[in-house]
Order: C-alpha cells, then structure tokens, then sequence
C-alpha cells in the first residue's frame, strides 16, 4: 500500500513520538529531551533520546535514530505501510481509501494468492495424514506420543510418495505453474514437475497472525535432508518468522521458552507450556531476537544438551542481551531435549526445572570448563583468565562485583585474585577503547569484528553534526552561518545533502524521508540532529565562541583538502587569504 506524503505528515502529526516510545521505554525528562534505555540493544546507562521538539529519537550508544514511524518500524518489526496503519489505528485517525498503483496492486495480488496457495496446501497435507496412505506419518506422530487436540491444532500434515500430489491437486484447484513457482511448493526442472515435500510429515509455519506462510517437513526413514523447510519466498523469511509464535503470544507469560526444534515447541505446547516457540531450522538471528523483545523481557533456553546445542545457546545469549533480553538455561540433563525429558521426568518435574533455571552467565562460566584441562595448573590459569575476561565485559560496576562474587563461590576461585584480575583486564579494555586510541581491542577469546555502522567519529564530523544540530535548533542562524560555510565545506556527500536542506529550513522529518531507502545513511542523518543541544540557561558568549570554533574547524579543514589539490598559483593565493581571514572571523 502506497500513502501519498500529505497522509504521512497527518499521521505523523498527530502522534507524538514521546507518547508512542513512553509506551515501550520508560522516559525520563533531562533538560530539552527525554532519556531512557535503549530498547533496540542491551545497555544499563541510558543512552536512547528522544527530542520532543524535533520529534526524533537516537541512541548514543548503538546508533539506531529517526522518527515516530522509523521507531515502529524498528520495534514492531513492519514495513513503512504497516508502521502508517499501525500509528493512525493507535491515534484514532482514520487513513483514507488510496489508490494503487498496477505495480502495488500486482505485489498485493500475487501476496493473497500466495496465501491461498499454503492454505490449501496445508489442507491438502492434513487430509493426507488422515487417509490411508499417510498411515506411516500418522505412526509417526503417535509414536512421539502427540494426541488428537495437538495435531489438530497445529495442523500437522504428511506429504505422501507420489511426488506430485500437491501440484495435481493444486493444478486442479485452478492455480497456473507460473503462481505455483513463486510459491516454493513445487520443483520445476527439465526431468518434469515434482513437489518440493514427499514422503515427510509436515509441520506448517504460521506468522503472528495465524497465516500459513511457510512449511518444514521431517523425512520418514534415512532420506536427506532430514529437516527441510519452504524456500524464501514472498511470504516466507525464516529470519523474520518464529515457529509457535502465534500461540505463545498469547499465552499471557512472562517469558518465552525457546526450543531448538518444531516437535520440543509442540511437545512443550502438549503438556501445558504454551509459551515455548522455536528458530526455523536456522541460527537464532538478530531480526528474530528483536521479534521476541516485542512480546517479552526474559527468555528461558532449551536447547539440546550436546555440543550443537551448547553452542548455539553461547550463541544465541548475547545476541538476546543486544536487545535488552535477559536469559536463562534449563537443565535438561541427563536428557537431550524438552521432549525426552517431559517424557522421562514428567510436567512438574519440568516445571521444577523452568524454576530453577541457571542465570545464562553463570551457566556460560561452568560450560568453559570443557574447553580447559583443570587438572594442569596451566589450564586452570587459562581458564580463569577466560573467566576474568568475560567478567571484565560487564560495565556497571555493581553487577560486576556481584558476578565477580558468584563465579568466584561457585568456580573456587580466590575472591580477591579474581576481583583484582578481572578490574586490571577492564582498564586495559577501557584505555584501549579510549577516544584518545585510534584501535579497537578485541579479546582473542571473543573473535568478534567491530561494527561497521559504528565507526569512531573525527573531531571534523562531530563539527559538523553540532553545527548542523545548532542551525536545525536556531534557524535565525543560518543566514549569517551560510556566509562562511558552502555545502561542499561538509566532509561527505550526505552531510552536504543535509546542509542544503537545512539551509531551506526543510522539516527534520521531511529531509529523513530523503534518506528511508538506506538505512545507514538514515540512522546518520538521524545522529546529525542529536548533537549537543542549546539548554535554556546556556550562556549567549560561550554559545557565540563555540559557533566560531566551530566554523573555524569547518571551513579550515575545507580549505586545507582545496590547498593540498590545488596546482594554479591565483587560486592557491585565493585559498591561503581565506585561510588567514578565519583567524579574524566574527559574526
């Protein structure tokens, strides 16, 4: 859906954005602008502001910025229409009937019969299970021991041996090879036409919405692959998507349980726990991590017990906390999975076992043993500088000292050995990742590379962010700045865009809007106008010195990259009496 730029600005108009983040964030008010923790990373300081006047938020610590819609568009993981729709539901406004354009109203199309293709195929696999042919898959599922009500309701299927059943059926339903291609269902090759899914009892993927956009099939007997889920489609991303979400959302719980595979969630679900839900056969990903921050703060693991499972909960721990997820293991032991445990051990014993659940850290700290021979006195000093490192992370001072005091009972380690090594790694860290050093230190136990978004900024580009942030705040400025500094004086094109646009005193929201395509230079664009704001009792001569400096900074930088690629001797003198004028600037 296409809404033209007059109903953007109504609807971004009518809801203020400190409202609609007060919602998710609590905001604190500090000077001009409200401050509280981000909820697009794990932080303990708040670094997320939210500029009333401007109506625009940025986070200091992870970059993310922009306005009412890019904030509901990050949080609530939609598109810019289904952001639109989603502001005017919650403000009372009601969008007006827009017209299409062909290409719209194509995606549209193509969408709901995409729909209708998964449903029908959904029906045609749950009947399948259901006749004598899908004999071997009902044996299956009741050989796992899943009763009337759960393969009702999670729809579970078979896609028997014929290899091309569904497409007949499908064919027949009046849907043309062209539409059956674009769904994933159906191989087309020059040895024929044949369906993706055969002999494998099916598990169809549902959104949040309870739409089947997607299909994973396990193979009966020793075929390959033994999982294998729908191909991308337009319907179907697995690292957008969780399986049981469209239950557990509903479950009213506190906290997810988050599975490894499609029969512990539905396991889980069977014996009363319906809050479990699981990846798509893929690694956690980060858009899936920020889709469980919508729906909750805390989330227990179960991964399998064995080395795969280990890792991918090591894996997943810290890219929850990146999202302000804390989390915690169950034990399962000596048991693989939910399944196998429920089955041996019973409801209330893995009730028992979701109370006692291990803090993720702790957890984390005994799992590094494995790595280490603590017999030998050189393992164990490996091992506890491991441990030290990993301690070392954790900023606020607090937190650290009680993790340094757990780990210490709980490993039997010298408390104050460890104290003292872990707080000599952390000012080796804070000293390396000091402004003053051009480096950044990674541990070589963490192997993680730095983030490309967040590059250190030089002093030129926090210039030119404040200047920009003060003209932005003081319009009245931008006559007597425009004498001095020229958009090509900015170090990039994208600062240089936004300087034109500010000096047309163009809306905030209105020159974010250039930039929505790319989302690196949106989230730049948005820290532009997050520099230093003016607070009412700032003094009017310190102001006026730190605009010159400013502009000083600006335009001699400017001038000496013109100097050192200037070859005509007249433009050289033009340049170096520009580069002397500076010193005596006033405005």
């Amino acid at each position: 859906m296409f809404y033209p730029e007059e109903i953007v600005q109504e609807v971004r108009s009518r809801a203020d954005i400190v409202d609609v983040i007060g919602q998710y964030v609590n905001l604190k008010k500090k000077g001009a602008n409200y401050f509280g923790l981000c909820p697009f990373h794990g932080e303990k300081t708040a670094s997320f502001s939210v500029n009333p006047r401007m109506q625009i938020f940025h986070c200091f610590g992870c970059g993310k910025g922009g306005d009412v819609i890019k904030f509901t568009m990050e949080y609530e993981n939609l598109t810019f229409p289904e952001a639109i729709k989603k502001i005017a539901d919650d403000v009372g406004y009601k969008l007006p009937e827009v017209s299409e354009t062909a290409e719209q109203k194509r995606d549209n199309d193509l969408r709901t019969r995409l729909l209708d293709i998964n449903k029908r195929a959904a029906v045609y696999f749950y009947n399948s299970l259901r006749d004598p042919k899908g004999q071997t898959g009902m044996s299956y599922f009741r050989k796992r021991e899943l009763n009337d009500d759960t393969l009702r309701l999670w729809g579970l299927g078979y896609a028997d041996q014929s290899r091309d059943g569904l497409y007949r059926y499908l064919k027949g339903s009046g849907f043309d090879d062209n539409i059956l291609r674009e769904s994933g269902l159906i191989s087309f090759s020059e040895r024929g036409v044949y369906d993706k899914f055969f002999n494998r009892v099916m598990f169809p993927i549902m959104d949040a919405n309870n739409r089947v956009i997607g299909f994973g099939g396990r193979v009966l007997g020793d075929g390959e692959p033994k999982y294998l889920n729908s191909p991308e489609t337009r319907l179907f991303d697995k690292s957008r998507n969780l399986f049981g979400l469209c239950y557990a959302r509903k479950s009213r719980k506190k906290f997810f349980i988050l599975c490894e595979g499609y029969m512990d969630v539905i396991q889980l679900h069977q014996a009363g726990f319906s809050n479990a839900v699981a990846s798509l056969g893929t690694a956690l990903t980060e858009q899936q991590c920020r889709l469980l921050k919508r729906y909750v703060d805390d989330i227990l693991l179960t991964y399998d017990s064995d080395g795969a499972g280990i890792n991918a909960a090591k894996r997943a721990m810290p890219m929850l906390r990146a999202v302000g997820i804390n989390t915690k293991v169950i034990n399962m032991k000596p048991y693989k999975d939910p399944d196998e445990f429920i089955k041996a051990m019973g409801i209330e014993a893995f009730q028992d076992r979701i109370d006692n659940a291990q803090n993720s850290f702790l957890w984390l700290i005994d799992v590094l043993k494995q790595d280490y021979d603590l017999s030998d006195p050189a393992g164990m000093t490996q091992y506890t500088n491991e441990v030290a490192s990993r301690l070392s992370d954790i900023k606020e001072p607090l937190e650290r000292e009680n993790y340094i005091k757990a780990v210490a009972r709980e490993q039997m380690i010298d408390y104050g050995s460890l104290r003292k090594l872990v707080n000599h790694m952390g000012d080796i860290k804070e000293r390396n990742q000091s402004p003053l050093n051009e480096h950044i230190y990674t541990h070589t136990s963490f192997k993680e590379k730095p983030d490309k978004k967040q590059k250190k900024e030089t002093a030129i580009q926090r210039s030119e962010k404040q200047l920009i942030t003060w003209l932005q705040e003081k319009p009245e400025l931008i006559p007597k700045v425009r004498d001095y500094i020229l958009p090509e004086d900015l170090s990039d094109v994208t600062m240089q865009k936004v300087l034109i646009m500010v000096y047309k005193e163009t809306p905030v929201n209105e020159i974010l809007d250039t930039f929505r395509d790319s989302d690196d230079d949106y989230e730049k664009v948005a820290a532009m106008f997050n520099g230093n704001l003016l607070s009412d009792d700032t003094d009017e001569y310190e102001f006026k010195r730190g605009l010159l400096d400013v502009i000083r900074n600006i335009k001699l930088t400017s001038l000496n990259t013109k100097i050192q690629n200037e070859v005509d001797p007249h433009k050289l003198t033009e340049l170096f009496r520009q580069q002397s004028d500076l010193q005596n600037l006033e405005l």
